[in-house]
């Protein structure tokens, strides 16, 4: 095999993996760190470079800073007055840069008026072909957790804490999920919902501030509240359908959850 080849199947691998960004701040040539071979080396079926590569593409323009982009972002979903201005802004913003590996905006699916209101944590391969979170086997069993306290899926609204699905089906770092949050907030402030509930761990970290795992915080209620909201909401966590779908020993603690959910509205 020859070293090009080898160097695009390495670099296929991390590809299909979903890594999408160095860790490092300049590139390392690992050939440099091998020591010289005692036999006369062969002739490279590739012309070595005589300096280092650059980070980035000449062609590409750097993105903005993490600080830049969250200031912008709230300042994009602050002048939003209703859901659809914000999608409009949502769909302007360059400021996440899931947005360029994904296909479409995940933004949002049900009643922008809605009582009740979920946030997932990322959109899936699924989610991200259909512009539409919650679909497909997780969005199927969280139909079927509403309708077993009479609630449908229209009558409530459904989100991520990051709009755009990240390669690989990973978990969003803190970076990407920061620089949603504003559009996040807004999003949650224009609906105004009676009860927010959290799917999963990232969504209640991000949202509810706790660091326990789902399971010590399901079954209890806080609240959620920003700095333009008249009145704090209640809020509480469960398990992500996707969780429930691989372990269904814990649908009997989703059902306990649901039916607190349900006492919640009705009270």
């Amino acid at each position: 095999m020859t070293s090009s080849a080898y160097a695009r199947d390495v670099l296929q691998w991390h590809i299909d993996a979903g890594v999408d960004e160095t860790i490092g701040d300049a590139p390392v040539n690992r050939f440099d760190l091998v020591s010289a071979p005692t036999s006369p080396p062969v002739s490279p079926s590739v012309p070595q470079r005589s300096s280092p590569p650059p980070t980035r593409p000449a062609d590409v323009p750097p993105g903005p800073s993490g600080e830049e982009a969250v200031k912008s972002a709230y300042e994009r979903a602050g002048k939003a007055t209703n859901v659809d201005e914000l999608r409009t802004a949502l769909e302007g913003f360059d400021g996440c840069a899931l947005k360029k590996t994904a296909t479409n905006l995940v933004f949002y699916n049900g009643d922008p008026r809605a009582r009740l209101m979920f946030v997932g944590e990322a959109p899936g391969a699924q989610e991200d072909r259909q512009g539409e979170p919650f679909v497909g086997p997780s969005g199927t069993l969280l139909d079927k957790m509403l309708a077993s306290i009479g609630i449908e899926r229209k009558d409530v609204l459904v989100s991520n804490t990051v709009f755009w699905r990240p390669p690989g089906n990973r978990t969003p770092t803190p970076q990407e999920t920061a620089v949603c949050m504003p559009f996040m907030e807004r999003l949650i402030e224009l609906v105004d919902p009676d009860v927010l509930v959290t799917l999963g761990g990232p969504a209640s970290k991000a949202l509810l501030g706790e660091t326990q795992g789902v399971g010590r915080l399901r079954g209890r209620w806080f609240t959620y509240e920003t700095a333009r909201m008249s009145h704090p909401i209640d809020a509480t966590a469960m398990f992500h359908p996707a969780y429930l779908l691989r372990t269904p020993s814990q649908k009997r603690a989703a059902w306990q959850d649901l039916l607190g959910i349900q006492d919640k509205l009705s009270s």
